[in-house]
């Protein structure tokens, strides 16, 4: 007999906006959700976390629109909102009129400042979330400007898993109480708190001097990157003395050389670039295969699925022309499970809405409901 996935007869009402709110309706699809996404348009090539969501396109500024959506959500589990304070209140779809309508409703809120603050209802991207988080202050070297990890602090970590975090506790809560709640999901909240080591460390000794000289942010050559023979990278993390010592007799560096003397860094740093130039990634990957040194290949994104330990774990896989990560982490017995097409099952979704052959046909005949050309009614 199969095994039903985590999240199966959980039903997602997902307002699609930019990456954030897909990633967080990705992540419970994956994990067995039936998600339901409401997009502006039907074709939205943006949108490139749709595969095994059903799709449909609302005028939301039609009272009928929003008469459909308040259907589906009463007989919803989640709903996810991206946009910013005020804007489903103003279509008369806001968490006041939907959860009262349908009290055992997870009504998730994913913006970049929160539902209040002075800040609430002002713009921003993932820079802007970063920046306010003070992680930003944190990342860079130390001659440089702040440098953001492309957009994969706030958009993604704060934001879309934070937010899938807290909508899978309220569906634990509302277990016990039999009533939903609404999700409050700032990005720039949830990009300070996956940052809560970086703050609550900071009287450890690998911190200490400004951004970009300590232990963990490029300030010790023995934790960073090196550039091979062949214009590829290295990672090199040797932070303990054990493997620190298996890095020195594979570089054959000078015994007098200190990991963490402040003196010796720049000649630290210049031995190991010298070093690293001297063979090919493959070379040195081969060097260390079987060496615990910390040090290991820094794989491209194109080519990380030829890796024999992401192969051996089945970590990756072909979705279209692009290769993209299994669901994670892995659960023993009802582990994700990635949909490679759109879900087509209109007709289902048809179903939820309880609609008339004539009222149905009114609606896509009006332009307030859209359907997939291959939806079948």
């Amino acid at each position: 007999m199969a095994l039903k996935m985590p999240l199966k007869g959980i039903k997602v009402l997902e307002f699609v906006g930019l990456a954030p709110g897909p990633l967080c309706g990705k992540i419970l699809n994956d994990f067995g959700a039936t998600v339901t996404r409401i997009d502006k348009i039907l074709d939205n090539p943006l949108d490139v976390l749709q595969q095994g969501k059903r799709t449909m396109s609302l005028d939301l500024k039609n009272p009928k629109g929003q008469a459909l959506v308040r259907r589906l959500a009463s007989k919803c589990d989640v709903l996810i909102e991206p946009f910013r304070p005020g804007v489903m209140e103003k279509l008369n779809l806001g968490p006041a009129q939907l959860c009262a309508e349908n009290p055992r409703l997870i009504y998730a809120r994913l913006t970049g400042f929160g539902q209040h603050g002075r800040l609430a209802p002002r713009a921003g991207h993932d820079i802007n979330y970063a920046a306010m988080s003070g992680v930003l202050s944190m990342l860079g070297r130390r001659t440089e400007k702040p440098t953001a990890p492309i957009n994969l602090l706030a958009d993604f970590a704060g934001g879309s898993v934070m937010c899938a975090l807290g909508i899978c506790l309220a569906l634990l809560e509302r277990h016990n109480s039999g009533r939903g709640q609404v999700v409050d999901s700032s990005m720039v909240e949830g990009a300070a708190y996956v940052a809560s080591w970086l703050f609550m460390s900071r009287n450890l000794p690998v911190w200490g001097h400004e951004r970009g000289s300590n232990f963990l942010d490029g300030g010790a050559y023995c934790y960073d990157t090196y550039e091979t023979k062949d214009g590829l990278f290295m990672s090199v993390g040797a932070l303990e003395p054990q493997f620190f010592e298996v890095l020195r007799g594979c570089l054959n560096l000078p015994e007098d050389l200190s990991q963490f003397a402040p003196n010796d860094q720049e000649r630290g740093r210049r031995l190991l670039t010298e070093a690293f130039l001297t063979k090919t990634q493959a070379e040195w990957s081969q060097i260390f295969e079987d060496l615990d040194a910390c040090v290991y290949p820094v794989l491209d994104y194109r080519e990380v699925h030829k890796h024999d330990h992401n192969q051996a774990r089945d970590s990756f896989e072909g979705i279209g022309d692009v290769v993209a990560p299994r669901p994670a982490p892995r659960l023993s017995r009802t582990p994700g499970k990635p949909t490679q097409e759109r879900d087509n099952k209109q007709l289902e979704l048809i179903d939820e809405l309880e609609l008339e052959a004539g009222e149905l046909k009114e609606l896509l005949d009006s332009g307030v409901l859209n359907l997939p050309k291959n939806a079948k009614l």
